[in-house]
């Protein structure tokens, strides 16, 4: 209701700025949602095994099944120099410590002089012909540049490596951080070394837990 003279009465000024105060007091809520939102999903992102990765067969996998186990990260090629001293390394390590504890994963790339042109079922199907591979081979990836995968980003920025070639290893422990590195031309015997080390912890702390 208006005063004579066409000029709002108190009360219509008041709810006016009570009104005003309510929409500032929406808008910075809302802006503070968000921002705890956007801090809650940055937090989650602090782990390898908080990604989702793709298999051959094009299928999202999530990295969380993992958790709780160690896992050696290589960047593998069917067509390098080190493919079959490797290949046959990484299932003698996988088959050897098993898969309660430890796994290989496996992420085939053709940035290296396109040593890796195939498609990534038949990347799966050459290892495991020709080497005996069981352990996990997700679909091809870039691991270098604007393009290259999440999760193996995650990978190369955590120890500041990025690959300089193919098979590459990282170690990546229960929590999902990266703690070691390899190049392809390394001792598997230094590697075993370690991974073993890392099995043993976690078979010891679930004992403690029992």
């Amino acid at each position: 209701m208006e005063a004579l003279g066409g000029y709002p009465t108190k009360s219509s000024a008041r709810r006016a700025s009570m009104f005003s105060v309510f929409l500032s007091v929406a808008v910075c809520m809302g802006s503070l949602y968000l921002l705890q939102t956007k801090l809650t999903k940055s937090r989650k992102q602090k782990d390898f095994y908080t990604f989702e990765v793709k298999d051959t067969k094009g299928r999202t996998v999530s990295l969380d099944k993992y958790r709780g186990k160690v896992s050696l990260v290589v960047n593998v090629a069917s067509l390098s120099e080190h493919t079959e001293q490797n290949y046959r390394a990484l299932q003698e390590l996988h088959r050897e410590l098993g898969t309660s504890h430890f796994n290989v994963l496996a992420f085939p790339c053709s940035q290296f002089g396109e040593t890796e042109p195939g498609t990534s079922r038949d990347i799966e199907a050459f290892a495991r012909t020709n080497f005996g591979v069981t352990f996990p081979i997700f679909s091809k990836i870039k691991i270098m540049g604007s393009e290259a995968d999440p999760a193996f980003k995650f990978i190369t920025d955590s120890v500041q490596r990025i690959p300089k070639w193919n098979f590459w290893k990282y170690l990546v422990n229960a929590e999902g951080q990266v703690v070691r590195f390899w190049r392809a031309e390394e001792s598997m015997d230094d590697i075993r070394k370690e991974v073993a080390t890392h099995v043993r912890d976690i078979i010891v702390k679930k004992r403690l837990e029992l």
